[in-house]
């Protein structure tokens, strides 16, 4: 018969277990595999914590890491005296998540800025494009000014400038194409002068 060992204590005690107290100040004191120990206890708090606030899992797990990252490096100011180690690191967490969120905030106002930019340069371009559009239609001389002007600026088809002007369907193509072919030459030169 093999005979049992005494039971002086609760039969889940482990050698590496202790209580949150020892994890405090062991913490405090930069021991090793303290880290490891308060992360096992606070990481799933911390997580769902920033996962609710981000509303983004890679951020929140940025955020867990940023926290314990700063735990570590903090972790001579933490006074076991004054509460638990996992509300601290939970503190720690929170300036993280605000952190996080004022990033978000900068980064949305740039992209705002930049899109601004972007609007405000496409809308300049856009004018100058019809500047420059009017300037080439009125070197073409009537009828050709006037057919481009329906069709390129007011957006008429072919068909509803035959009839507005009472001109053929065909004349209208054919001054709509050589229209083009001397705008398109007029560039060219202007290209290879620049």
């Amino acid at each position: 018969m093999v005979s049992q060992p005494p039971n002086d204590g609760p039969s889940d005690e482990r050698p590496d277990a202790f209580s949150t107290d020892d994890a405090g100040i062991a913490f405090a004191a930069g021991a090793e595999g303290s880290l490891e120990r308060i992360y096992r206890d606070a990481s799933a708090l911390v997580y769902t914590l920033a996962v609710r606030a981000l509303g983004d899992t890679h951020e929140a797990e940025d955020v867990t890491q940023q926290t314990f990252v700063s735990a570590w490096r903090a972790r001579d100011t933490f006074d076991p005296s004054r509460g638990e180690v996992r509300g601290w690191v939970v503190g720690i967490a929170r300036r993280r998540i605000a952190d996080a969120l004022d990033k978000r905030r900068r980064e949305n106002r740039k992209v705002d800025a930049v899109r601004s930019v972007v609007e405000d340069s496409a809308s300049l371009d856009a004018e100058l494009d019809q500047v420059l559009l009017s300037y080439e239609l009125e070197t073409l001389g009537d009828p050709r000014r006037t057919i481009m002007a329906l069709a390129f600026v007011d957006g008429q088809t072919h068909e509803q400038i035959s009839e507005q002007l009472e001109m053929p369907l065909g004349t209208v193509k054919s001054h709509i194409r050589r229209s083009l072919i001397t705008l398109r030459n007029r560039w060219e030169v202007s290209d290879v002068a620049s």
